[in-house]
């Protein structure tokens, strides 16, 4: 048996400039934080004959090609690996919230089909397999930093180049300007979730028209992930939370189904009631988990609980996808 353990993400700044609709034309920049919630993948060797899946359903199929669940057939057909097999996945947060469960998936997932066939990987190598799989078999509309991340753990900045290229190196910060930064964020989750796509391939769609606002938009969001990643740097960690509420105040523009009435309703309690200095949607938006910072803890945690959102307490991760058990 295998067993993978591969974290998932907060995006830090510069998210939205990580899709090859705009970083081929323009160059990204994107600063990611692997958290400590993950995505588990055990594969073992299984009595049934075929694929026996399970993950949020449960697939019992013959052959490869019959697999429902895009990701586990499409990874399984690259990797080459054949039946009888047992895959199943669980993770500590639920897909569509924001946090890149589908980049952890795909990563996890190749790290452990791998790991089974007795082979090992880089977290270079891992992070290309999936986004291979994820944007050039399956042609996602997904940019690439939930399988870097997922990869390498860590706060990772990552410079995407015109022509394909990705420059990586970790946020430079001492150990206590880190545990100063972790104490000051707060995750709320608002109690729905929602596919990524519609809003990704929308602006992957106005990217390729040359839309103004939307090109507007994410200059902005690369020039603020470019000022976060100095002022986090040098050490000013407090200075985050009013880049967080320039980045959420630009992002809610590019398209009307960014945010709600109902979201920004939390977001003005969050900054009034709860003091927060800056927050956003993490993801694409629309639903999913709100990022907080703020410097009372309490103040925010009872304005949010009050408004029926559940907190989620989280720390970073810095080791990456890992093999947990080879057997």
């Amino acid at each position: 048996m295998i067993m993978t353990r591969t974290p998932l993400r907060i995006s830090i700044g510069g998210g939205g400039t990580d899709l090859p609709s705009y970083y081929g034309e323009f160059g990204g920049f994107v600063i990611s934080a692997a958290i400590n919630k993950y995505v588990y993948i055990t594969v073992n060797r299984s009595f049934l004959p075929g694929y026996f899946l399970k993950y949020s359903e449960t697939e019992h199929v013959e052959e490869r090609r019959a697999i429902r669940h895009p990701l586990l057939r499409e990874t399984l057909e690259v990797q080459g690996v054949s039946g009888p097999l047992e895959i199943v996945s669980v993770a500590d947060v639920p897909a569509g919230t924001g946090l890149g469960s589908s980049g952890s998936f795909t990563v996890g997932l190749v790290h452990a089909l791998q790991a089974y066939k007795r082979e090992s990987a880089s977290a270079e190598q891992l992070a290309r397999k999936a986004i291979e799989i994820e944007m050039d078999r399956l042609h996602e509309p997904t940019g690439k930093q939930d399988q870097y991340i997922a990869a390498y753990g860590g706060l990772l900045c990552q410079e995407y180049e015109r022509g394909g290229g990705v420059k990586l190196k970790q946020l430079a910060m001492e150990d206590g300007a880190l545990m100063e930064l972790r104490d000051s964020l707060m995750l709320f989750f608002l109690g729905r979730t929602r596919s990524a796509a519609e809003l990704l391939s929308e602006q992957k769609s106005r990217c390729e028209q040359g839309d103004e606002l939307m090109l507007e938009s994410l200059h902005f969001t690369k020039q603020l992930g470019r000022e976060i990643q100095k002022v986090l740097e040098s050490g000013r960690i407090y200075e985050f939370g009013g880049l967080l509420h320039e980045h959420w105040m630009s992002k809610r523009r590019r398209s009307e189904r960014m945010s709600s009435s109902a979201v920004d309703e939390i977001y003005c309690a969050a900054r009034k009631a709860g003091r927060a200095l800056g927050g956003k949607l993490v993801g694409a938006g629309g639903s999913g988990f709100f990022l907080f910072q703020t410097r009372d803890r309490k103040r925010l945690r009872d304005a949010m609980t009050g408004m029926g959102l559940s907190e989620m307490d989280f720390g970073f991760d810095f080791d990456g996808s890992v093999v947990l058990l080879r057997n």
